[in-house]
């Protein structure tokens, strides 16, 4: 065991806050969709077969299909020689949220109007906030 000044450094040590992360459920197994595991996870087959849409892949060439605790589908095909695209969601979320943040700045400092522009500010600065609360969940 570790003295404590040896021990190493966690997210709880520093006042980091972490995503709570619940234990992916397979929703593909060889080819075939599970049902109950799917549900669990709070999607349904059209969901599913929208996001391997997305991927250009048919169910029939996946081996293992996988939701994680944020929602975000994970698959393993089996030819391992294609190269699968991998999620960006998260990333593009944040970057839209720091866009309209930017953008209600930007407005708030060229109107006019004092109602617009305090309306602009006062929005911005719900964006910023949410920003604060959700930027470690976004980056990957």
């Amino acid at each position: 065991l570790l003295k404590k000044d040896r021990q190493p450094l966690t997210a709880k040590d520093i006042g980091l806050k972490v995503a709570n992360e619940k234990e992916p459920q397979t929703v593909i197994m060889d080819g075939n969709v599970l049902d109950e595991p799917l549900s669990a996870s709070g999607h349904n087959r059209a969901w599913l077969h929208s996001e391997l849409e997305k991927l250009g892949v048919v169910i029939e060439n996946v081996f293992l299909g996988q939701v994680d605790s944020y929602g975000q589908l994970t698959i393993d095909i089996y030819n391992d020689k294609l190269q699968m695209p991998s999620p960006q969601n998260k990333p593009l979320l944040l970057a839209s949220l720091k866009k309209c943040h930017a953008d209600l700045e930007l407005f708030s400092l060229e109107t006019k109007s004092k109602s617009a522009s305090e309306m602009y500010s006062k929005n911005a600065k719900q964006i910023e906030k949410i920003l604060n609360k959700v930027t470690y969940l976004l980056k990957e």
